[in-house]
């Protein structure tokens, strides 16, 4: 059970005294001050109200640091989540997005509790940047409106559209907003290069706000597009679920599950790295779902783990869990006491602030790496990538996985050698296999021998190979000593090929059947079976003496 501890609970247990209470809060003040711009701008980027971006870092980033697998994850809402919250608010409403997201929080649980997480590290490389980069291209085309004030009543979702119609609005732009974002955008992108640890995104923010109020500028802002915008937390709250309506959102469910499942793992690995700990990862899946379910309950977005906030809390000296819940603290007191400040913040600067954002999150440098890889990790990342972009998420992220799958698969199957007879093995003294002894295979005894994994993807070959020899012999070995699995294709084909050969006349020697797949066969009835022609032998020399002797047994 200990998988299944919240890492708070063993924090405390080692120790917790006000020196390391004050390193946390210095460090949640500091992610605080990180997270206030970013919540607003993605949750804008997302199709929602600001507010709804902040209440999520109060409520989830609490609740992922109080009950996740790891020291000093942060959490809230994520970049991962613009496209598929976007999509969902426009189909199905804000409480559409509610009872997915809900839905999302509830796999989540299951897959932490069933002891899954591990699993999602096997997402391939390139599906994950080819998507995530896909993701960053859409943020930062959804900002292009804000950042240049152009002016358009409605513009597209789809990606090319929405491009079309820049381009036929691009005699619009407004001057003033342009000067505003252009000058955000360099504030930010200045502070990175020479003062990194300055808040740069809020530093940005509060400048353009200071100065579109003091010269009085015609640029839209926070409380212009927004002007019924709560200024308070609101009381909790579920939606009206309708079972039509949670079955229409379910794919959607298991997107934002799935994303909030990568996204934390990924953020967890890396916190791992830079403090040298080891986060839970099943307990991180927990604690990720129950936070989500209470981000739900007070109205807000989905939530994960979120790799810059938690490297940013490391840096400014977080030790414990605690850290993440003070910085959901401070986000709430901003809520309490300025959020009626929020209506000052121009678009154009969270505009910017989302260009800086998507440009991190596209990872040039590792895609720009991915494609010097084989032809098939470049289609993977490619294709993911485009499909992002121009069709939706979720059929990306099926798509790139399978293609990955079969891909990896049909590398696999390359790496399986079938052998007719008895070829060269480095292993062959220790396991009493002597190379030499074919010299001496009996008449009327066939010897094959299969190197690696049996499954789906190579079922087939050796069934081929049994038609290629024209004739039957008496006795086949199967040699299976290097076989280390079978899936229930490879089992399969190993009962049509004793199946074919038995109709055939020929009996069926397996030779150094390992543990899983002799408890594979099993399964299906294939044991040691005089009557039926079925021999297990232990190593190949014992299978060829009983060669020998079914061979004499059967000429007399």
């Amino acid at each position: 059970m200990n998988s299944l501890t919240p890492k708070i609970i063993t924090t405390m247990r080692e120790g917790y005294d006000l020196a390391l209470f004050k390193a946390d809060a210095v460090a949640g003040l500091t992610v605080a001050i990180v997270a206030l711009p970013l919540s607003m701008a993605l949750a804008i980027a997302s199709g929602a109200s600001p507010d709804k971006g902040l209440i999520t870092a109060v409520i989830a980033g609490f609740l992922i640091s109080f009950l996740g697998g790891s020291r000093v994850q942060v959490g809230g809402p994520t970049g991962a989540f613009v496209v598929v919250v976007f999509n969902v608010i426009a189909q199905h409403g804000y409480d559409g997005l509610l009872i997915a997201t809900m839905m999302a929080g509830l796999i989540l649980i299951a897959a932490g509790a069933f002891r899954i997480g591990r699993l999602i590290k096997f997402i391939p490389h390139p599906v994950v940047t080819g998507f995530t980069a896909g993701i960053a291209v859409i943020i930062a085309s959804s900002q292009v409106k804000d950042f240049l004030g152009l002016s358009l009543d409605e513009v597209p979702s789809e990606f090319l559209p929405k491009w079309q119609a820049y381009f036929g609005a691009i005699s619009t732009v407004q001057l003033a907003t342009l000067l505003v974002g252009v000058g955000a955008f360099f504030v930010i992108i200045a502070l990175k290069r020479y003062a990194p640890k300055l808040p740069g995104f809020l530093i940005a923010l509060v400048l353009a706000s200071i100065v579109v109020a003091l010269l009085k500028l015609p640029v839209d802002t926070i409380g212009t597009r927004f002007p019924d915008m709560p200024v308070t937390m609101p009381a909790p709250s579920l939606p009206i679920l309708s079972w039509t309506h949670m079955v229409e959102l379910l794919p959607s469910a298991f997107t934002i599950a799935f994303l909030a499942g990568i996204e934390a793992l990924l953020s967890a690995v890396v916190a791992d790295g830079m403090t040298g700990t080891r986060h839970r990862s099943n307990q991180e899946l927990i604690g990720q779902g129950i936070a989500n379910l209470g981000s739900v309950a007070f109205g807000g977005l989905p939530a994960t783990g979120a790799i810059a906030r938690t490297a940013t809390n490391i840096k400014a000296g977080a030790k414990t869990p605690v850290a993440g819940m003070m910085h959901a603290l401070f986000v709430l007191l901003f809520i309490l006491f300025g959020s009626s400040l929020m209506a000052y913040v121009p678009m154009a600067a969270l505009a910017a602030i989302l260009f800086v954002v998507a440009w991190g999150m596209g990872e040039i440098d590792r895609f720009i790496a991915l494609l010097r890889m084989p032809n098939s990790d470049r289609a993977v990342l490619l294709l993911t990538f485009g499909l992002t972009i121009l069709v939706d998420l979720t059929v990306a992220i099926g798509v790139g996985v399978t293609l990955a799958s079969l891909l990896f698969m049909a590398r696999m199957s390359e790496t399986v050698e079938l052998e007719n007879g008895n070829a060269p093995d480095p292993d062959a003294e220790i396991a009493g296999d002597d190379p030499s002894q074919r010299d001496d295979l009996p008449h009327g005894v066939e010897v094959f021998r299969i190197n690696g994994p049996v499954f789906f993807g190579v079922a087939g070959e050796l069934l081929d190979a049994m038609r290629k020899i024209g004739r039957t012999p008496k006795v086949i070995i199967l040699r299976m000593r290097l076989v280390p699995m079978l899936d229930a294709s490879g089992v399969t084909m190993i009962e049509e090929f004793i199946e074919q050969a038995r109709v055939s006349g020929a009996k069926i020697i397996l030779s150094g059947v390992q543990p899983q797949p002799r408890e594979m066969l099993g399964r299906i009835g294939l044991v040691e079976n005089d009557v039926a022609g079925i021999y297990f032998e232990a190593d190949y020399k014992a299978s060829l003496e009983l060669a020998e002797k079914l061979t004499l047994v059967t000429i007399h």
